[in-house]
């Protein structure tokens, strides 16, 4: 799910701190279960990469978020907007509420890697253009 930090209304972000859930300096944050991150080999302020499962023709992830182990239900994490936004088709609703699916969406966690080792390209390569 994503959510919002203290210091933000809706999309304007006045702080990188989040005193509710002791957050400083850093919004690329994961929130997880202490037993999930375990069971991934994963500590509190690792790195880590999400992916969503969603299916729609496209890779959708974003790296190098800091994992934080907080008192959330087994098996769902939580990151703020907008900085998970990247995993969020603009198309893919929520079956039960017709919402963007912001709150209710499968994700992959594990650890960071190196971008350039399994990204997808951030461009396009132009045709007929040498490398």
């Amino acid at each position: 799910m994503t959510i919002r930090a203290h210091d933000q209304f809706n999309t304007t972000v006045y702080s990188a701190d989040d005193r509710y859930r002791d957050v400083r300096g850093d919004r690329r944050v994961l929130f997880m279960h202490a037993n999930d991150l375990a069971a991934r080999g994963l500590g509190d302020g690792d790195k880590v990469d999400i992916e969503t499962l969603v299916d729609d023709g496209h890779v959708r992830r974003v790296s190098g978020f800091s994992a934080h182990a907080c008192d959330i239900a087994r098996g769902c994490v939580a990151a703020y907007f907008p900085e998970a936004s990247g995993l969020i088709a603009a198309g893919v609703y929520a079956a039960h509420t017709n919402t963007p699916l912001y709150k209710e969406m499968p994700v992959r966690v594990s650890a960071h890697r190196n971008r350039l080792e399994h990204d997808p390209p951030l461009q396009k390569p132009v045709p007929g253009l040498a490398d």
